[in-house]
């Protein structure tokens, strides 16, 4: 089945973007929440019509994005969690201790862009990689170390 997206949807595709999904997936989850309608010849010719026109804000939109990545570039985070005696963490360092970490040093950014590869159970450096644009992203290193 083939769809047009509404907004970004992780791990599928983002906003106007067409994608192929399985019937049950679109007509049970992306149509009915608003976040994609099916991409009938008249909503391609909407979408065609729509992109020409958004073309030059989406430029700016990609701009702004990297001017952030360059102003994240630079940044290193150290976040401090409760550590046992074995040297593993107490729960897991997420993508949301990273964000507000970013929050602190005067970076707002959405949690849900930040992405962390692995499950970060213990004490060490790591990357995130936060995703600003469909085009552009930046990977950020953090170290995790003991409270």
């Amino acid at each position: 089945m083939e769809i047009i997206l509404k907004e970004d949807v992780a791990n599928l595709g983002y906003k106007n973007d067409i994608v192929t999904v399985k019937s049950g997936y679109g007509r049970n989850f992306l149509i009915p929440t608003g976040k994609a309608i099916i991409a009938s010849p008249a909503a391609k010719k909407m979408l065609a019509e729509e992109l020409k026109q958004r073309a030059h804000k989406l430029e700016k939109i990609k701009k702004d994005a990297e001017t952030l990545a360059e102003t994240l570039k630079n940044v290193s985070l150290t976040i401090s969690t409760k550590v046992s005696s074995t040297g593993t963490i107490f729960g897991s360092v997420t993508n949301i201790q990273i964000a507000d970490e970013l929050e602190k040093l005067g970076h707002k950014i959405d949690r849900k862009i930040i992405v962390v590869k692995d499950a970060v159970k213990e004490v060490g450096s790591y990357k995130a990689i936060v995703k600003l644009h469909k085009e552009v992203s930046v990977e950020i290193p953090f170290e995790v170390v003991a409270e």
